[in-house]
C-alpha cells in the first residue's frame, strides 16, 4: 500500500516533496457504469470482447482507494448512456491553473463526450476553452507536463497543428512527440513523468525529433523495452513518491525503488480490453504550469 504523500519525509506543508512534481494529488474519474467495448478504435479493442460489469466497478472503486490512499482527491464526472468511453477521463482536455482545454476528438464515436466534459468542468469554475477550426487534440492522453512544458504526442489520436493552438489557449511551452507505432496510440501509453528528474520512457516508439525532445527534457529515463511497454507500466498515475500502475515489470520495479518510489499495481484488465490503464482513467485538475 502507498505511503500517503503529507507523511513522507521532506513534504512541505501542501503536501509536495522536494523534487516531486507539483501536480497529480486531484483526479477527475467517471463511474464505469456504461463503460462497454462497442467499437474499434484502436488496436487493443476488438468487436465481441465482453466487459464484466461487476469486476469493472470492483476495479474502478479499488483504484480509488488505492489513489486516495496515495494521498490524491478524487472528483468524480456523471456516466453517460452511450458513452462507454467517458471513463477515460484523461482524454476530455487538459488543464492549466483555472483553464480547461476541451479535447476534439477524432473518432465520431468519442464526439457526444465533449459537451458533457464542457458542462463538468465550466460548472465547477473553470474557464472552458475549446480548439479553433476542425483540428483534433485528444487532452491528457496526448500531452503531459514535465517541468516546465508540455510534451504532446501526435499522429493517430491529435493532430500535430493542435499543438501551437494548445499552447495559446493554456499558454504553456508545447513540445512535440511523433507516436510512430499504432499499438501506442496515445502519449500516455507511452511517458509517466515521476518527478522533476524522472521520467518513464518509450523511445522505441517515437520519431527521431520526438526522442531528442524527451533526451534533452528529462534528466534521468527509465526507458522501456517493448516488451514491458506492452504491459501499459507507463500508463501509470504518481503522487508524490507514489505511484500507482496497472502492471510493474521486474526491472522497471527494481529501478523506481531505487529511485525512491513506492509502487502499488491496480488491476484494470476489464479497462484495458478497450486499451485504457490507469492514467486513462484519470485527469489531474492541479497542473499549474504558469
Amino acid at each position: 500500500m502507498p505511503v500517503p504523500v503529507a507523511a513522507q519525509a521532506g513534504a512541505s506543508a501542501d503536501g509536495v516533496g522536494e523534487g516531486e512534481n507539483s501536480w497529480g494529488r486531484r483526479y477527475l474519474m467517471c463511474r464505469p457504469t456504461h463503460f462497454e467495448v462497442l467499437y474499434r478504435i484502436n488496436p487493443w479493442m476488438h468487436h465481441g470482447v465482453a466487459v464484466d460489469p461487476e469486476a469493472a466497478q470492483a476495479q474502478w472503486e479499488a483504484l480509488v482507494a488505492l489513489l486516495r490512499a496515495a494521498g490524491a482527491d478524487v472528483d468524480e464526472q456523471p456516466p453517460q448512456e452511450g458513452l462507454p468511453d467517458l471513463v477515460f477521463t484523461a482524454n476530455a482536455g487538459l488543464v492549466n491553473g483555472d483553464r480547461f482545454l476541451a479535447s476534439r476528438f477524432r473518432n465520431p464515436e468519442r464526439q457526444g463526450e465533449m459537451v458533457h466534459d464542457i458542462a463538468w468542468f465550466g460548472e465547477h469554475g473553470w474557464e472552458v476553452h475549446e480548439l479553433p477550426g476542425a483540428v483534433v487534440h485528444e487532452g491528457a492522453g496526448d500531452a503531459l507536463p514535465f517541468r516546465h512544458v508540455l510534451l504532446s504526442g501526435h499522429r493517430w489520436r491529435s493532430d500535430v497543428a493542435a499543438h501551437p493552438l494548445v499552447a495559446h489557449e493554456l499558454q504553456v511551452p508545447v513540445r512535440p512527440v511523433e507516436l510512430i507505432d499504432e499499438r501506442f496510440y496515445h502519449l500516455d501509453i507511452t511517458f509517466c513523468p515521476l518527478d522533476d528528474r524522472h521520467a518513464i520512457t518509450t523511445p522505441g516508439v517515437w520519431g527521431g525529433h520526438g526522442r531528442k525532445v524527451v533526451e534533452a527534457l528529462v534528466p534521468e529515463p527509465l526507458a522501456l523495452e517493448l516488451h514491458e511497454a506492452e504491459t501499459f507500466c507507463a500508463n501509470s498515475v504518481v503522487v508524490g513518491r507514489n505511484i500507482v500502475m496497472p502492471s510493474c515489470p521486474p526491472r522497471v520495479g527494481r529501478q523506481l525503488e531505487r529511485w525512491g518510489f513506492e509502487v502499488a499495481v491496480a488491476d484494470v484488465g476489464e479497462f484495458l480490453k478497450a486499451g485504457g490503464g490507469v492514467r486513462c482513467l484519470t485527469l489531474a485538475l492541479d497542473v499549474d504550469l504558469r
